[in-house]
């Protein structure tokens, strides 16, 4: 059977989120960050809460609740996801609690995630991320339902900080299977080549967050 052909450069730059959440970031490199995701033509940019309000016209403007552990309060959540999109976020990605899921508790997990949803709105674009290396792939199919039933827009593999790992191929094409494309899907985490990020939209990724995205970009055709 013949592999499936890789998508354009530009056709991927239009599903990136250009990612800046290191601890030491600060408001030159978050500015650098812009430029070049304008000049890179990426869809998005994603930082830290506490960088926002940027001045980022043209590009979606995405940040990050519960990050990067998802053991806050969920009123916290809320709040900080409400404040950012108050500063002008467009978009939350927020953590679960990891550890709920793991014991089985999609209850606690639901009712997180419809927290950070009633906090920020409808028009806001909400992803749940999972932490899919952490979770059996049971704990991955009912995380994704509860993220649906909660009114996400999205599903996203991992914060790229635990140590369980990133975004895997099999995690994603379980993701996507399970919501079924009625949620997007954001593969994240330790994505560093062209022939990963294709291998993980082949299998069902419609964003992918990505923190080199010029190196990743520059391996696919013009």
């Amino acid at each position: 059977m013949a592999e499936p052909a890789w998508p354009s450069r530009a056709e991927v730059a239009a599903v990136i989120d250009h990612t800046l959440l290191a601890p030491e970031a600060t408001p030159d490199r978050v500015a650098a960050l812009i430029a070049e995701a304008r000049e890179l033509g990426v869809l998005a940019i994603c930082v830290s809460p506490a960088m926002l309000p940027v001045r980022a016209q043209g590009l979606v403007v995405a940040t990050v609740a519960g990050f990067p552990s998802g053991k806050h309060h969920s009123l916290v959540k809320g709040a900080e996801a409400r404040l950012a999109v108050e500063q002008g976020a467009d978009e939350v990605d927020m953590v679960i609690d990891v550890g709920a899921a793991v014991a089985g508790d999609y209850a606690a997990v639901l009712a997180d995630i419809v927290t950070v949803r009633e906090a920020v709105g409808e028009r806001t674009v909400l992803k749940v991320i999972i932490e899919s290396a952490a979770l059996s792939d049971e704990a991955v199919v009912e995380v994704c339902l509860a993220a649906e039933r909660a009114g996400a827009n999205f599903v996203k593999t991992s914060t790229g900080f635990h140590p369980a790992g990133g975004a895997s191929v099999a995690a994603v094409r379980l993701m996507a299977e399970t919501v079924g494309g009625r949620l997007g899907v954001k593969a994240s985490g330790g994505i560093r080549t062209a022939a990963a990020a294709a291998e993980l939209l082949a299998a069902g990724a419609t964003r992918l967050g990505l923190s080199g995205s010029r190196a990743v970009l520059d391996g696919f055709p013009g």
